[in-house]
């Protein structure tokens, strides 16, 4: 009943578990996939993926080309990507070529990175996968006019106060 080869057994099902949980997820270079990709882990993606993908971290290597929309929350790119991107960290590297909208709390964009499709900054409330888009007003991401986050917290205070 408690026996120490029972315990091991629990024990090595339970590391299985949770090695399956964090592993990383890799879609070499000469793999295809259509359909969808859901995954608590992380993806690394260096074929071609058409599908939405799903996952807690997604890397789409420089030679890689997914069409779909990604949810994530952290997103890099270095490759080709057809669709929309909805992530808590987003970053383009300056081989990324993106067409499509980003929703991002955090976005960063390499010098030489090509991007086609609007910058939406979601709310900071939101968490990203598997939370609704809240329907508070977005603020589109400008290079030139960003505003400090102190003020930018302090209209968003404001109107609140005014519904």
């Amino acid at each position: 009943m408690f026996s120490k080869a029972n315990k091991d057994k629990t024990n090595a099902d339970n590391s299985r578990q949770t090695a399956k949980a964090g592993m990383l997820s890799i879609i070499s270079a000469d793999l295809r996939i259509s359909g969808d990709l859901i995954c608590q882990g992380d993806i690394q993606i260096d074929g071609q993926v058409e599908g939405d993908i799903r996952s807690g971290s997604v890397v789409i290597g420089e030679g890689a080309v997914v069409t779909g929309s990604i949810q994530s929350e952290h997103v890099r790119v270095c490759g080709k990507l057809i669709g929309q991107i909805k992530a808590d960290n987003v970053v383009l590297e300056k081989t990324a070529h993106v067409t499509g909208d980003v929703l991002h709390h955090s976005l960063a964009i390499a010098q030489g990175a090509f991007l086609e499709g609007a910058c939406k900054r979601l709310d900071t409330k939101s968490k990203v996968p598997g939370t609704a888009e809240p329907d508070t007003a977005k603020q589109p991401a400008t290079a030139a006019g960003h505003q400090p986050a102190k003020q930018a917290a302090k209209q968003t205070e404001q109107q609140r106060a005014a519904s």
